[in-house]
């Protein structure tokens, strides 16, 4: 551990933004221990590093808001139930880190002080300075906006050094690696070439806002070991975008 604190950081504050599906592992919903802890012991590693570490975690292995109001669910109604699982998802999470031994902290958007702190910009920066991993949940709290929206956000907000999008694919690519292999990865791309590609490496809110605030974002593959740590070591990885 002493020997990881060592190596510099280029980006000593990051914001992770993992998906919900990403809990369910192969189970696709609900929650899947295994992997859980799999990742969580990815994040006690960033962690040692020195690295403070806030996260956002979407809610679709329970429930998508999008979804519901696609088959007649009030919009405003279904994204709410979204935020909800957000949260649910926040506090799993933080239970198997803190199994890891990581310090963790949940704070939402939406009040409920029985099960987490509100979100205070002055309290979470304070969280991260003591080395506690802060996870973001509720969304925005409000509808109509992702969980990509909220994650760029409370990056702004807490003055992170850097996004990652952590996801199963190693990067950003042309096309979709899966179903065409002649797609090439980007080593590098930009803000405007992502919104005018349409690519989908997150909502055009999200990109919008790193652009505006400079704020640059690393898609990688949460399930290469190392991969965090090498992004936060400015080493190349995934794919970023500035």
């Amino acid at each position: 551990m002493a020997a990881a604190r060592k190596k510099p950081l280029k980006y000593p504050r990051v914001l992770v933004k993992l998906s919900g599906e990403a809990l369910a592992g192969e189970r696709g919903i609900g929650f899947d221990f295994t992997t859980i802890t799999k990742y969580a012991k990815e994040i006690k590693r960033v962690s040692d590093t020195g690295a403070q570490v806030g996260l956002v975690i979407g809610g679709g292995n329970i429930v998508r808001g999008s979804q519901l109001s696609k088959m007649g669910m009030d919009r405003v109604s279904a994204d709410y139930m979204g935020m909800l699982g957000t949260v649910i998802n926040a506090m799993a999470f933080q239970d198997i880190l803190e199994r890891e031994g990581l310090d963790t902290r949940v704070m939402t958007a939406i009040r409920m002080e029985e099960l987490a702190e509100s979100f205070i910009r002055r309290r979470a920066i304070r969280h991260l300075e003591k080395q506690r991993a802060v996870i973001f949940a509720g969304g925005t709290g409000n509808p109509y906006f992702s969980t990509d929206t909220a994650a760029v956000l409370r990056g702004i907000q807490i003055n992170a050094d850097l996004i990652i999008k952590a996801t199963n694919v190693d990067g950003v690519y042309t096309a979709d690696p899966k179903k065409d292999p002649s797609a090439k990865k980007y080593a590098h791309i930009s803000y405007k070439e992502v919104m005018h590609g349409e690519l989908g490496v997150m909502d055009q809110t999200a990109i919008t806002l790193c652009k505006e605030n400079a704020l640059p974002l690393i898609v990688l593959n949460i399930n290469q070991p190392g991969a965090i740590i090498k992004a936060i070591r400015g080493e190349k990885v995934g794919t970023l975008v500035s």
